[in-house]
């Protein structure tokens, strides 16, 4: 019985990541791909994300510190770090990056550090509320099978 309440948790805390933007449907994809032979396989995925990406936002601050910008070199950077965050689903990280790449076509280098600075934002709030998800969802235990949002 225990369990039920943690599961109720674990569900909205989940909905909320939803609706609140933070994730896309990529996310129930890797969820799909998660069972019993590999429990923890999203959580995996999504740590390899942020000790991936964190290269990735190092490389894009020494870039940014470097005048005049390598919009070219930015873009690069930029694509990569998109790619990344879409493969977890995390939509507002996603937006973000191509609000950045959209600076970075049209040489606007106050509009790419507007746009890192927002992005660095959304970055940091997805990695704190999944890390909270991932904590609630271990103590939950196995689940039964993944499903979508309503």
């Amino acid at each position: 019985m225990e369990r039920n309440p943690m599961r109720r948790q674990l569900a909205v805390m989940r909905q909320s990541l939803f609706d609140q933007g933070y994730l896309d449907e990529q996310f129930i994809q890797l969820e799909e791909l998660q069972d019993d032979a590999n429990p923890n396989f999203v959580e995996e995925v999504v740590t390899l994300y942020y000790r991936d990406s964190a290269r990735l936002i190092l490389n894009i601050e020494q870039a940014l510190e470097r005048k005049p910008f390598d919009f070219n070199k930015l873009d690069g950077y930029m694509h990569q770090f998109k790619g990344s965050s879409s493969s977890i689903g995390a939509q507002k990280v996603k937006a973000e990056s191509t609000m950045f790449r959209e600076y970075c076509k049209s040489g606007n280098g106050e509009g790419c550090m507007r746009a890192f600075q927002q992005l660095k934002k959304e970055y940091a709030t997805l990695k704190k509320k999944l890390e909270a998800y991932f904590q609630v969802a271990r103590q939950a235990g196995p689940t039964e099978s993944a499903c979508c949002p309503k």
